[in-house]
């Protein structure tokens, strides 16, 4: 019996006659979606949705509450079908066809109280088409692996709410899925369980499995992200690699001088912004000219400005979020995380 995810990236390759993975020239896609679009009542829940997400990446969802994100997954899944648009889940545009291949973690969490934690395991991993027997010795062996062997013969109704949320978590896992998405995973737990759920993200995707994940926190999608999509609104106003987003904002320099003034000045745009210290100390801050630093630096050592201290600082994801999805959407995303229990 294999080790639970510990399977030779081999075997991952067919099931059945079905493809597992979509080839495009020599790019590998384990998720393609073109102009996905959805309705409800009306109501434009996505609005022409393009996703790609290579094999193997850890891929985020990036938006506020309300923005789509779960609906754009719910339709990626095959638990809705969307009225417009395409998709492509492991090779299939049936992703019911490829189900035994996805592990999937909903927002709303939720398993039999009744049941004990190994058999919650298993009873899941039976739904994507593990023998019962097997899932309940992965099960059990998961939860020795996560420190959790404990609790195994325990019914979830006798778990903690933190214990539960990783029970599940496992549950998804237990048939050692080829793709593996999560709606919203961070939302409930602790700063040490957070913690815990990234390692074993970043582990997934080492081992080729693809990761995607919703998320309404930016610092999650920074640490763990190749690439994200921004959704706000039901639309997706970027997708790409994270570095990508980031330059859509030139970087800023931090400059601190000896001298307050010389012809090294004009060599700074008229729009820096000067910031004195409590110490007296003074500096400048404005975007890295589209010259670069190079002529920068000439001109503020041929004008004898006396460099005490240069840095260039690359924009963060946040200040991508806002130049991408605006001031609004924004905001709503400060709002979710400051929510109890978010």
């Amino acid at each position: 019996m294999p080790h639970p995810m510990k399977m030779e990236l081999g075997q991952w390759q067919t099931a059945g006659n079905a493809p597992l993975i979509a080839e495009r020239g020599d790019r590998t896609l384990a998720i393609e979606a073109k102009g996905l679009v959805k309705r409800f009542d009306g109501f434009t829940a996505v609005d022409g949705v393009d996703l790609e997400v290579p094999e193997g990446a850890i891929y985020g969802v990036l938006g506020p509450n309300g923005a789509g994100k779960t609906t754009t997954l719910r339709m990626l899944l095959g638990i809705i079908d969307p009225d417009a648009g395409l998709r492509r889940v492991l090779g299939s545009e049936r992703p019911h066809e490829v189900a035994h291949a996805i592990g999937y973690l909903p927002e709303e969490r939720g398993l039999y109280p009744s049941m004990k934690a190994y058999e919650a395991i298993a009873f899941v991993g039976a739904l994507r088409g593990l023998p019962l027997t097997e899932g309940r010795i992965r099960g059990r062996a998961l939860l020795e692996e996560h420190g959790l062997g404990y609790a195994a013969d325990r019914q979830i109704r006798q778990l903690s709410k933190g214990m539960a949320q990783q029970v599940q978590l496992l549950a998804c896992l237990v048939h050692e899925p080829r793709l593996v998405i999560f709606d919203e995973p961070f939302s409930g737990l602790d700063a040490l369980n957070q913690g815990k759920l990234e390692r074993m993200m970043r582990a997934l995707a080492e081992r080729g499995t693809t990761v995607i994940f919703s998320t309404h926190v930016i610092a999650h999608a920074e640490r763990l992200c190749d690439s994200v999509a921004i959704i706000a609104g039901g639309k997706v106003p970027f997708a790409g690699p994270v570095d990508l987003a980031r330059d859509r904002i030139r970087p800023q320099v931090r400059l601190e001088t000896r001298r307050d003034d010389g012809l090294w000045r004009g060599a700074i745009p008229a729009d820096a912004r000067r910031e004195r210290k409590a110490d007296g100390s003074a500096f400048w801050y404005f975007p890295l000219p589209e010259s670069g630093i190079e002529p920068l630096l000439r001109a503020l050592i041929e004008g004898d400005a006396g460099i005490l201290s240069l840095s260039i600082e690359r924009a963060g994801l946040h200040d991508a979020f806002v130049a991408i999805a605006g001031e609004a959407a924004a905001r709503a995303l400060e709002e979710n995380a400051e929510e109890p229990g978010r």
